[in-house]
């Protein structure tokens, strides 16, 4: 379903999307870019699915419409390549916080990091 508003919420540095039902989601820019549908974040098979480190200050800079189905957001860190369907993005809105707590697990089990002033580095023994 398509949303009925789209707002770029600079303060809280989220999206927020309104559905003609009432239902009313606000996505980080930070939960946005890491759930980029590009082929440079999912790749072309999940087994080429790129874990994306160091994106908490990312900021979405513009929001395009992609013909009557998607959205394209521009993040400063020159990321713009993903289209987010309105299928996607609906389900990005129902499932935020299964997701985010995923992405969170695998972040931790990689090691990694969410701020982009920190460098992770492993060495074995």
């Amino acid at each position: 379903m398509q949303p009925s508003d789209i707002r770029l919420r600079r303060g809280t540095r989220v999206v927020e999307f309104s559905y003609p039902d009432g239902r009313t989601y606000a996505l980080s820019w930070e939960f946005l870019r890491v759930h980029s549908p590009s082929a440079e974040v999912r790749g072309h098979h999940p087994s080429q699915a790129v874990l994306q480190t160091g994106k908490q200050k990312v900021a979405v800079t513009e929001i395009r419409p992609v013909g009557h189905y998607a959205l394209q957001l521009v993040f400063d860190d020159g990321h713009d390549s993903g289209l987010f369907t309105w299928e996607y993005l609906e389900t990005l809105c129902r499932d935020a916080d299964a997701l985010w707590r995923s992405y969170l697990a695998r972040l931790a089990a990689a090691g990694g990091s969410r701020d982009p002033d920190t460098q992770v580095l492993h060495f074995d023994p």
